[in-house]
């Protein structure tokens, strides 16, 4: 970079001469406070916090934002609120604890959710022991890879997420004001979310049906053609940091799939009598959430299963290098002396990395023969449970140094397609050994989760180790407490995809597609309907729609061929238009915000924050606050305990059913009061959204936050 923050050596991004070393933020010799009860306390809460924000906002958007950003400003944030103030190496680790949660909901999200769309047995258990065991393995496998990556490679690779944390963190020293921004931020969105979502005091969505009156409703009826917006500050500030870019592409998948596919469906639909596969009524008694649903969704699917295997096959070289890599740094590592090196250059030793990493394979053993013990006689089981181990050890050893490069070069984890891959080469291998219907389906997803969730830890964990490297903390402490990160997010996560089954459902009325159901608009679930579609087709005998899935699998290809990349505009096939409408809306203030100004340039030369930066503190804010606010009103909203939302309820009045048999009282959303379903509702809903935006810009084009 051309710029450095002060304080941190000239030589942190570049090339080392011969002879040349790197003596990091804080040397080898000095001893500051780094592992505290502060930094691992306010570490997990951090994991707590961001797991259930990220895991809301990964499950309604289809992306996981990026936690080592928000909660290494606001580790700065919190360092002088104590009477010693928190030292650099204690933020790191507090980072490096609490973006545990970002790497478990990636895991997590990709497969887990896919057992509840499928109705499948699952439980606390199920979730957290996949998640923990595939963080475990992510971290072992990492270890033997850490001085490779990090010493060897240095300024060869350019690690941008790393990078950007690390700036935030050396900043912080100088003392930072971006921790503020942050929480007012967060405040504002996680009212505005609460207005929405709890109170309902406008709607979240802007529909034309409805705001244009005859016309729009016209419209709608004759060709289904509907253009909505989510008026979410979640999904505003995560399309604010995707930037204009990428939000358009996602947005013109949105368009090609609502705005062309889904009328001409219909239309078609008009002319065809009867019932046309894989529908289960004729096209023509279809709204447009069915048709998107039963047939437009599906090129969806198969749009972005051909973006995953695109993305695996450009890997390949890759994928070779960095498994040769992982052998001979595994096989260095265990011939070479102990040898007690500098401070900094000290992980756990090899010989217990080995021996943890023998445990944990022996733990996901047992697991897969528990978990398989209702398909047959012990012997089967025992067969499926081996099988199993060795396909999750296999491959999560020779993706793991690619997930890791990947984070290096580009700051993007290739998991989608890896996991991918994984599911189908599982439920194929266990139906070539006997194992298939609802066991066969869920064994194959636990076997997923593992390996997807190690991935995403071993992606993620090679940047903490990368600022400590660049800030000179100990890489054993490092190591250590992320396994504690990873065994609170798990619990956290559990939790969040239970928590928002119960209350909100991953398909409507809780009735799985396995028997019928569709997929809750409100909780899309894109990653996880996509495996459900998968494993249903591989295990169980159905009817494939290929040609859909032909279509969007052509569609990726003709994307790559004209440079456009196939996987931004896959997801914004396959997501509901008002989700991505929402993304597209806070590319388009990033992009405001963000033009070249006088001020833009004056604010580079002193060293303060651009607008842009001071956007991006903003939307994050948004994210966080307006997620736990949507985990708030999940709470609120839990039959279990009367949904108390009803209480605060403005727009939508509840009513309550007394179950005939148990005589238990159940509240239901009742009717919608007047204006909410009206051009005036609209209008209120288009009001609050454009003080969204404005909120961000008038903020973001204020002073520094630095």
């Amino acid at each position: 970079m051309e710029q450095q923050v002060k304080g941190l050596p000239s030589n942190a991004y570049t090339l080392l001469k011969e002879g040349e070393i790197y003596d990091p933020y804080v040397t080898p010799k000095k001893i500051i406070p780094e592992v505290t009860m502060r930094s691992v306390f306010i570490g997990v809460i951090m994991a707590v916090l961001f797991s259930f924000a990220a895991c809301y906002l990964g499950l309604v958007a289809g992306q996981v934002f990026e936690a080592a950003i928000p909660i290494a400003i606001l580790a700065v944030g919190l360092a002088g609120m104590f009477a010693r103030k928190s030292t650099i190496s204690e933020n790191v680790i507090i980072q490096s604890i609490g973006s545990a949660s970002g790497v478990v909901v990636a895991g997590a999200i990709f497969t887990l959710p896919a057992l509840y769309i499928l109705g499948l047995e699952v439980n606390l258990m199920h979730s957290f022991i996949a998640c923990t065991l595939g963080g475990f393995l992510g971290i072992l496998f990492l270890i033997p890879l850490r001085r490779y990556f990090c010493v060897q490679e240095h300024g060869r690779l350019p690690f941008p997420e790393a990078v950007a944390t690390t700036e935030i963190l050396v900043s912080g020293e100088k003392g930072g004001k971006g921790a503020k921004m942050l929480v007012v931020s967060a405040v504002a969105g996680g009212i505005y979310e609460f207005f929405v979502d709890a109170m309902h005091m406008w709607p979240m969505q802007l529909r034309t049906d409805v705001i244009l009156g005859s016309l729009g409703a016209t419209l709608a009826e004759k060709t289904r053609l509907i253009f909505k917006i989510n008026a979410s500050a979640a999904i505003f500030g995560l399309g604010y940091i995707v930037g204009i870019k990428y939000a358009s592409i996602i947005a013109a998948g949105s368009v090609l799939s609502f705005l062309v596919f889904l009328p001409l469906v219909f239309y078609i639909g008009q002319h065809v009598p009867g019932i046309l596969p894989p529908g289960s009524i004729p096209i023509s008694e279809m709204t447009e959430l069915q048709v998107f649903g039963e047939y437009v969704q599906k090129i969806g699917i198969g749009a972005i299963a051909m973006a995953g295997i695109i993305g695996i096959i450009k890997m390949g070289k890759i994928i070779v290098t960095s498994f040769s890599v992982g052998i001979r740094e595994i096989i260095r590592g265990t011939k070479a002396e102990t040898e007690a090196g500098p401070r900094t250059d000290t992980d756990i030793d090899i010989k217990y990395v080995i021996i943890l990493l023998g445990v944990v394979l022996i733990l996901i053993f047992l697991a897969f023969w528990a978990f398989s013990a209702e398909a047959g006689s012990t012997g089967f089981a025992l067969k499926v449970a081996f099988v199993g181990l060795i396909m999750i050890g296999a491959l999560a050893f020779l993706f793991t140094p690619v997930a890791a490069r990947a984070i290096a070069i580009i700051g993007v984890n290739p998991v989608s397609g890896m996991t991918l891959i994984t599911l189908i080469i599982a439920s194929l291998v266990l139906l070539s050994i006997g194992l298939s219907g609802y066991i066969g389906m869920t064994v194959a997803l636990i076997m997923g989760c593992v390996v997807c969730t190690a991935l995403s830890t071993s992606g993620a964990f090679i940047s903490d180790l990368k600022i400590g490297y660049w800030l000179g903390n100990t890489p054993r402490n490092q190591e250590r407490w992320k396994f504690l990160g990873i065994v609170v997010s798990a619990i956290a996560v559990s939790l969040a995809l239970l928590l928002i089954h119960k209350s909100y459902g991953f398909t409507i009325d809780h009735i799985s597609i396995l028997e019928g159901g569709v997929s809750n608009p409100a909780i899309p679930a894109p990653q996880g309907n996509l495996m459900a579609v998968i494993i249903k087709s591989l295990m169980i005998e159905s009817e494939i729609p290929y040609l859909l899935y032909g279509i969007g699998a052509l569609c990726a290809v003709l994307l790559e061929m004209a440079g456009v990349p196939p996987l931004a505009f896959a997801l914004g096939m396959y997501l509901p238009i008002q989700i991505n409408m929402a993304v597209f809306s806070g590319g388009v203030v990033s992009w405001i915000v963000g033009r070249k100004s006088k001020k833009m340039e004056e604010a580079k030369k002193v060293g303060e924050s651009t607008p842009k930066e001071r956007g991006i503190l903003i939307a994050s804010g948004f994210i966080a606050g307006a997620a736990l606010m949507g985990i708030i009103g999940a709470l609120l909203n839990l039959p279990a305990i009367g949904k108390p939302i009803r209480f605060i309820s403005v727009g939508i009045k509840y009513v309550s059913e007394t179950v005939a048999d148990t005589g238990v009282v159940v509240w239901k959303t009742g009717d919608h009061l007047h204006y909410f379903d009206t051009i005036g509702g609209q209008f209120i809903s288009l009001a609050g959204f454009i003080g969204l935006c404005l909120f961000v810009y008038f903020y973001a084009k204020g002073k520094s936050a630095k």
